[in-house]
C-alpha cells in the first residue's frame, strides 16, 4: 500500500523520543521509557489510522512500488507478420508503460513459416505467445497441452484480431496479361510460392487456388476432377518452393525468378510500396480465400515465468482502435468494421470464401490434402 503525502512526511519527527520527554520533563530513567514508548505507540497509531497499514508493510510496498521492473516476452509468429509488430510493440509499451510507469516490456521476436514456428514452441521453443496465421497450428499446441482448448474464446472475434486474402503479385504493367488464378495454369506462367510444408501462406495460396476451382467448375470437393487438372498444371508452373512468405516475396522480387508470386494481400502491397516498388502490380482474383490470423497467449509458459498478465495485455491490445488502424495501415483487415471501412481504397471489397465452409474443418483439410502422399503431393507429383 502506497502511504499518503502526509505520513510520508518523517511524523515521527514531530513525535519523537526527545520530544515526548521533553513535554512531561521526567525526574526518573523510568518515566523517559515510559514517555518514549508512549511517543512510539503514538507513531504507529497515527501511522495506520492515516495509512491503514503499519509502518513496515508501508515502507516495503512503497520500495516495491518504485523499484523499476523489466518483463520479458517471446512472441513467435508467421514470417509476413514481422512488418506490423515492429510498429505494433513500441505502441503497446508506450501505452502499457502509462498504465504501469515502473514496468518495461522486452518483445522479442521470433518469424518463419506458421507451421514450423507452431513446431518449434511444440519442441520446446519458450514463446509466451502466438500469433500464427493457421488455426492448425494453434490445434497442435493444444494437443501439446500447451495451449487451453478453449484458448479461442479468451479474446473477441475467436481469438482472431485481423484477417488477410491471397492475391496475385505481377510484375510491373502485367506483362503477362494475368487476370485470375485460371491463368496460373497456362503453360508460359512461372509460378512462385512458399512450401505448404512448412508455411500456413502456402497452404491458403493452395487452398484459394483449390476453391476457386470448385467454384469456376461448379464442382464439389468429393467429385473435383476438373479441378484437379487445373491444379495439376497451376502446381506444374511452380519453379520453386521456399520455406516461407517472405523468403517466396525475395525469390520473386529480389531474385527476378518468375512471373507471378502467390502471396497474402499486405505482403503484396508491402512489396508494391516499399521492397519493389515500381517493379511490380498486384491482382486482386476474382474469388479468394479469408485468411484467419488467430493469437494466443502460452500459458503453460507464461505462468511458470510470471508473465501471464503482460502477455494477456500485449494481445489484448491487438483490438484496440490504434492497433486496429495500425492493422489496416500495414494491409491488413482489421476485425473492427468500422476502421476495416476506412480503409476501403486500398482494403477493396472482393468475394472470398472460408476454408473450413468449403473443406470441412482444419483437421479435415490437414488430413486430406497436406499429410505426406494427401492430395498436395499427389497432384504436385504430376508434371
Amino acid at each position: 500500500m502506497q502511504p499518503n503525502k502526509k505520513s510520508g512526511q518523517k511524523m515521527s519527527h514531530k513525535y519523537s523520543f526527545e520530544n515526548a520527554s521533553a513535554v512531561n520533563q521526567p525526574k526518573s530513567i523510568n518515566a523517559q521509557l515510559t514517555g518514549m514508548v508512549f511517543g512510539l505507540g503514538s507513531v504507529l497509531a497515527a501511522t495506520v489510522f492515516l495509512t491503514g497499514c503499519n509502518p513496515t508493510e508501508a515502507n516495503l510496498n512503497n520500495d516495491a512500488a518504485n523499484e523499476a521492473k523489466n518483463i520479458d516476452l517471446l512472441n513467435v509468429s508467421y514470417d509476413v507478420s514481422r512488418d506490423f509488430y515492429k510498429d505494433y510493440n513500441p505502441l503497446f509499451n508506450a501505452n502499457y508503460q502509462q498504465k504501469h510507469p515502473n514496468i518495461h516490456v522486452n518483445i522479442n521476436q521470433s518469424h518463419g513459416g506458421s507451421s514450423k514456428q507452431a513446431l518449434a514452441v511444440a519442441n520446446g521453443l519458450q514463446a509466451d505467445v502466438v500469433t500464427l496465421n493457421q488455426e492448425s497450428d494453434m490445434n497442435l499446441l493444444v494437443e501439446k497441452g500447451l495451449l487451453a482448448t478453449d484458448w479461442q474464446q479468451a479474446l473477441p472475434n475467436n481469438a482472431v484480431p485481423y484477417t488477410s486474402t491471397m492475391v496475385l503479385l505481377v510484375r510491373n504493367g502485367n506483362p503477362k496479361n494475368i487476370k485470375d488464378w485460371s491463368d496460373l495454369a497456362r503453360n508460359d506462367i512461372a509460378v512462385v510460392m512458399p512450401n505448404p510444408k512448412t508455411s500456413g501462406t502456402a497452404r491458403y495460396a493452395f487452398l484459394g487456388a483449390y476453391g476457386y476451382g470448385l467454384h469456376h467448375f461448379k464442382e464439389n470437393v468429393k467429385s473435383p476432377a476438373k479441378t484437379d487438372d487445373f491444379i495439376k498444371n497451376l502446381l506444374a508452373n511452380v519453379i520453386t518452393y521456399d520455406n516461407g512468405a517472405r523468403a517466396a516475396t525475395t525469390t520473386f522480387t529480389q531474385r527476378g525468378l518468375g512471373d507471378v508470386l502467390i502471396t497474402t494481400e499486405n505482403e503484396a502491397h508491402l512489396a508494391a510500396k516499399q521492397f519493389a516498388k515500381g517493379q511490380v502490380d498486384i491482382v486482386y482474383p476474382s474469388y479468394s480465400i479469408v485468411i484467419a490470423n488467430p493469437v494466443a497467449v502460452v500459458k503453460a509458459v507464461t505462468d511458470k515465468k510470471g508473465t501471464t498478465e503482460a502477455a494477456n495485455d500485449y494481445l489484448t491490445g491487438l483490438w484496440s482502435t490504434p492497433a486496429q488502424e495500425l492493422i489496416a495501415q500495414m494491409y491488413m483487415r482489421p476485425s473492427d468494421a468500422e476502421v476495416l471501412a476506412a480503409h476501403k481504397d486500398t482494403l477493396p471489397k472482393i468475394e472470398t470464401f472460408e476454408p473450413v465452409a468449403v473443406f470441412g474443418s482444419w483437421k479435415q483439410i490437414m488430413q486430406t490434402f497436406f499429410v505426406d502422399g494427401g492430395h498436395f503431393d499427389q497432384l504436385a507429383k504430376v508434371k
